[in-house]
């Protein structure tokens, strides 16, 4: 039988495997692939990270991020945050002020770098209030005393600055006054002994009085009760009192001492259990005296407890818990205290029937941000071996390993023993090789990647690698997930949200309202009803008080009708159908806050030529500028807008809206420019906006054209009615970066 003539060689060369890349290039290609898919991804899901916190010297450690935020009730036993009093403070548009009064940033901003504020102390002092607390030194990692002063009984702090630094660690800033004096006791346990300290120049000079105790006693006070000076502290020395925080008790005739021991120390509460240790300064309240206390609460750190004395005497000591809440904060890390509070200090107002209190709170637990660190390599570390394995099932990578790397030395050794086990661990570690290297050759080149089933199987492998970058890097990259407000010189505010829909957007509503209620500003949500059954309080999922306000006409008009139930200055139009992070929300806030007499959306447009012709952003952007923001996602005063609006003067523009069925935030743009000669709106481009009505299919405005055709007639004639917009205002011109 002839024998076949030889293949073609080009035929023979075509049915080889492809050549795979090199490992080096390979490599390379991908890290390079990871690196700008994280750059990427911290781009759009952090747009203005760093926070403004963190850029002013404020960095939370791995202690947290606590901070100290001021209560007032008409008892101690009936606190609210400052924010439910509704004082507000014109500098910063804080109306109302609210919670925390007093941040690492505040610190931080007259010079004294801080992680975090904690244990706050309140001494009152004539109209002035001021504020001692601990502030941790991120260079040095030590805790230092650091004092701030309110002259509007607590509502707004100036900031002193460091007032006392030893080389070491310092927290608890207890001060009292006796005589003529004004006294700190500090926690100094890392000395093993308990300081007194007096002011020489109040408050910012203090010189060391005497040694009370010679012993490291933390979290320690003193009161004066009954005709005796008490003093009550915890010693963490001796063995588990790190875990029971053992409360020990010390009696005296003057705070000076010298202090006499308690016969029952350790205090152990009923049923043996060991008594909590201080959480702030005992207070009496009706002739009763009250402890605070805080007590462990599983992984969420500390919680504050108060306890009612019925008993205190040199040999006799016996408290009981009395009920205390205090509104518990829903929004988890959007609030300042969402994760845990552990110190509490309340006095009495003089000459005055009501309370202040001063807690401190942090919005993540203990140890966070090394978890995050943990979980965020954990990722990383993940991606790396997938980036092995893909490389080794394409050939790039070859995974195999010589074994003379793990033969035992055949130095002389004079202990058999050690040659032995030498020669056992260098078998074990073969047996590990050869089954790595077995590994490695039965995975070796499966995948063709110029096949294209096997380009799937790639693609996939890459996805999966992406979203691990992804993971990876907002664990690390990403903060301690909350979306935190930004002040306005060192004050924090809230707004209210509002929204008008009608029963066909119930589904749209309820997300609405579950998304947006976790923002950290957000003080109340504002539904204005314009059609249909309304719906009941049980049917939305909220964390802020929601609002139903049903009306009688269905009427645009209604989303600026004059609400005097409001309680903030600042009113967030938006409609349901749109969907932002909260931080988008707390950028427009921060900017309204700037701008207060100004409106301040999401959605510039651009009105020009003659007539007006009404222009979306593509083209104001193309142009240069915009001079209308639309008030579907607007932030704005309430008082102002809302007046104007139902001023006598537009009630004709009101007729139009009513025509037309359309155009009321053309009205109020034009409305908002007929009053001022400056411009009168800003711009916040969000990181991302979804809208939702795309979805529902009850979308409002569906046929684009037909629209903008309604709102240019709206132009023209609010032109003739009310005379022209403002001039147009430029993209990026403000200066931070948001007006892009």
């Amino acid at each position: 039988m002839p024998s076949s003539p030889p293949r073609p060689a080009m035929e023979h060369r075509r049915r080889q495997q492809p050549p795979a890349p090199s490992a080096p290039a390979y490599l390379a290609a991908t890290l390079a692939f990871l690196t700008l898919a994280a750059v990427a991804y911290s781009r759009v899901a952090f747009p203005s990270f760093p926070h403004p916190l963190a850029t002013r010297g404020c960095r939370p450690d791995a202690e947290g991020s606590w901070s100290a935020g001021v209560f007032r009730g008409d008892s101690p036993f009936s606190l609210k945050p400052i924010e439910h009093w509704g004082i507000s403070s014109g500098p910063g548009a804080a109306w109302p002020v609210a919670n925390p009064v007093v941040t690492c940033a505040d610190v931080a901003k007259v010079g004294f770098p801080s992680s975090f504020v904690a244990n706050p102390f309140l001494f009152i002092q004539g109209d002035s209030i001021y504020m001692f607390f601990e502030t941790k030194n991120p260079i040095s990692s030590q805790g230092d005393i650091a004092a701030a002063v309110s002259k509007d009984a607590g509502t707004t702090w100036q900031q002193l600055g460091v007032v006392l630094d030893e080389e070491w660690h310092l927290s608890y800033p207890y001060v009292f006054s006796y005589g003529n004096e004004t006294y700190m006791m500090p926690e100094s346990s890392k000395k093993g002994i308990l300081k007194l300290y007096r002011a020489v120049d109040f408050p910012l000079k203090w010189e060391l009085e005497k040694v009370l105790l010679e012993r490291p006693l933390v979290d320690s006070v003193i009161i004066y009760f009954k005709g005796s000076y008490w003093l009550l502290g915890s010693d963490l020395s001796s063995y588990g009192a790190k875990q029971t925080g053992d409360l020990f008790i010390w009696y005296s005739s003057s705070p000076l001492g010298p202090w006499n021991r308690h016969k029952q120390n350790p205090i152990l509460n009923t049923g043996n259990r060991p008594s909590a240790r201080n959480g702030g300064r005992p207070f009496i309240y009706n002739d009763n005296l009250y402890r605070i206390g805080k007590i462990r609460g599983g992984g969420s750190g500390y919680t504050i407890q108060i306890f009612k004395v019925q008993f205190l005497t040199a040999d006799q000591y016996k408290e009981v818990a009395v009920p205390f809440v205090l509104d518990k904060p829903l929004k988890n890390r959007n609030a300042w205290n969402g994760a845990r509070s552990h110190h509490l200090d309340v006095q009495q107002l003089p000459l005055s029937q009501h309370w202040i209190g001063v807690m401190d709170g942090d919005r993540v637990l203990s140890g966070d941000s090394i978890h995050r660190l943990t979980v965020g390599c954990m990722f990383y570390g993940a991606a790396c071996i997938l980036v092995l394995l893909l490389g080794g099932l394409i050939g790039a990578i070859k995974c195999t390993l010589p074994l003379k790397w793990y033969l035992p030395h055949t130095e002389k050794r004079s202990d058999t023993f050690d040659i032995e086990k030498q020669v056992l661990l260098c078998h074990k570690f073969s047996w590990l090789i050869c089954n790595v290297n077995r590994l490695g050759s039965l995975i070796g080149g499966k995948i063709n990647y110029r096949a294209w089933k096997d380009r799937v199987y790639i693609a996939v492998i890459i996805l999966i690698l992406v979203v691990l970058t992804f993971l990876g890097t907002n664990y690390i990259f990403g903060g301690n997930g909350a979306e935190e407000p930004y002040p306005i010189r060192g004050r924090y505010s809230q707004f209210t949200l509002l929204t008008m829909t009608y029963d066909a957007r119930f589904w749209n509503l309820k997300m609405f309202v579950e998304h947006y209620s976790k923002c950290a500003s957000v003080r109340e949500i504002v539904v204005v009803w314009n059609k249909g059954r309304a719906p009941v309080q049980g049917e939305l999922n909220s964390m802020v008080p929601v609002r139903i306000r049903v009306e009688n006409k269905n009427t645009l008009n209604n989303r600026f009708k004059i609400d005097k139930e409001i309680k903030t200055g600042a009113v967030m139009e938006l409609d349901d159908d749109i969907m932002m992070t909260c931080d988008d929300l707390e950028r427009g806030f921060k900017v309204w806050r700037e701008h207060p007499d100004r409106i301040v959306g999401y959605y510039p447009r651009l009105a020009e030529g003659s007539p007006l012709e009404y222009r979306n952003e593509r083209y104001a952007r193309q142009q240069g500028g915009y001079n209308i923001i639309l008030t579907g996602a607007a932030f704005m005063d309430h008082e102002l807008a809302f007046k104007r609006y139902w001023s006598k003067e537009a009630e004709i523009g009101r007729q139009i809206v009513d025509s037309f069925f359309n155009c009321e935030d053309v009205l109020l743009n034009f409305l908002f420019a007929n009053a001022s000669s400056a411009s009168t709106v800003e711009y916040v481009k969000p990181a991302w906006a979804i809208d939702m009505s795309k979805f529902s299919g009850v979308a409002i405005s569906r046929n684009t054209q037909a629209h903008y055709h309604v709102r240019s007639k709206c132009l023209a004639m609010f032109s003739g009615i009310f005379g022209n917009l403002t001039s147009k205002r430029s993209f990026n011109s403000r200066g931070d970066g948001w007006d892009v």
